[in-house]
């Protein structure tokens, strides 16, 4: 399990490792051609590594064209409930928020289906829920995966954490990919954003993962929410978890995503954002260290940063999103789970990745090729 690898590493002692990077332990991960390791990406991602940005997004790029080609992947989220028995404080879907919820039945999960299906050409969906194991719990999620898999080729979630053998039936009905976040690392903080519900337990969720892994879905898509405590730290220990699943489930390809908070009503503490200039620093740092990791831009970020990111590393990115259950197609009145930033329609995003000398990729795997 991660949780023991996690156990070796000191938050306190990492940021000290990271806040007195030299420059010659930077020059040093930049020459490197292979092999690198969790102190090459802590140099790479340090204040000292920014001066060698250009050189960073250089090497970044060359990666990225050897190992994808020009193409960028493109997906669409499909909220399925606000529903969620946590109290996260930085979500909108915080259940001691006073909002109208909503758990989409089967005939509105097949309305937005068509919707989605009427903007663009898809074929990777995204089913995303708040945690609710009583109300949306496996049973229905598994339903919603049944109505999406005669729609779509690809089928990711980004629910509740499950059991092994929940994730394993998942994966034999369609699910290609499971995306879960740790939030933030610093387990002695964890708490404080997420005082109650189960996602209030740090440990837990850590596992969580390990049975993704175990359950040998197709996928696994991991992340810190940057910006609740400090990201160059939290960026370490995700990349560690990364490198620990790449080690342990072999079989399973991997994705990094890098969602940004921001200012949220009722916020209490000062957020650690990183500024796009250090987000590129981080997405580099990302494919210089993991050059065969998927990386993945939500519209959280604006259509002008997202452009320029596909020039850089980006290999996947949401489009024509909508954040609330119902959003394409029944309501468009519920409280979304986070403000989309990157408006623009799924058609001027290909046309935008045209125009950059890209191939828009709307479907790049099928279970029929198996």
């Amino acid at each position: 399990m991660f949780s023991e690898t996690f156990s070796k590493f000191k938050w306190a002692e990492v940021e000290k490792i990271i806040g007195t990077t030299t420059l010659q332990s930077v020059e040093r991960a930049l020459m490197k051609k292979e092999n690198l390791n969790m102190e090459d990406f802590a140099a790479l991602i340090s204040t000292a590594a920014a001066p060698y940005l250009e050189a960073m997004a250089k090497k970044s790029r060359e990666l990225t064209l050897r190992r994808f080609g020009k193409i960028i992947q493109l997906y669409i989220p499909l909220y399925l409930s606000n529903e969620c028995t946590n109290s996260c404080v930085y979500c909108g879907f915080n259940s001691k928020n006073h909002i109208d919820r909503k758990i989409l039945t089967a005939s509105e999960i097949c309305a937005e289906i068509a919707a989605i299906k009427e903007a663009g050409p898809f074929e990777h969906v995204l089913l995303v829920t708040g945690e609710s194991p009583k109300n949306a719990g496996f049973e229905y999620i598994l339903e919603a995966v049944k109505l999406c898999r005669e729609h779509f080729s690809a089928i990711s979630i980004e629910v509740q954490p499950l059991g092994t053998e929940e994730y394993a039936e998942l994966a034999q009905n369609g699910v290609t990919a499971v995306y879960v976040y740790q939030e933030t690392y610093k387990e002695e903080a964890y708490k404080q954003h997420h005082p109650s519900g189960k996602k209030s337990v740090f440990e837990e969720r850590l596992r969580c993962p390990d049975r993704v892994g175990m359950a040998e879905v197709r996928k696994i898509g991991i992340g810190a929410l940057l910006g609740l405590e400090n990201w160059r730290v939290d960026s370490f220990f995700a990349a560690l978890h990364l490198s620990y699943l790449q080690n342990t489930y072999w079989q399973s390809k991997f994705s990094v995503s890098f969602p940004r908070l921001r200012p949220f009503e009722g916020q209490t503490f000062e957020l650690c954002t990183p500024t796009d200039r250090e987000l590129v620093q981080l997405m580099c740092a990302y494919r210089i260290c993991f050059p065969d990791a998927e990386i993945s831009l939500s519209t959280r970020e604006s259509a002008n940063f997202r452009d320029r990111a596909m020039m850089l590393g980006l290999t996947t990115m949401s489009a024509g999103s909508r954040t609330d259950p119902g959003g394409y197609a029944i309501s468009k009145n519920e409280l979304p789970q986070w403000e989309v930033n990157d408006s623009r329609s799924p058609a001027e995003i290909e046309q935008k990745i045209r125009q950059n000398g890209y191939d828009p990729v709307w479907k790049d795997w099928d279970a029929a090729l198996e």
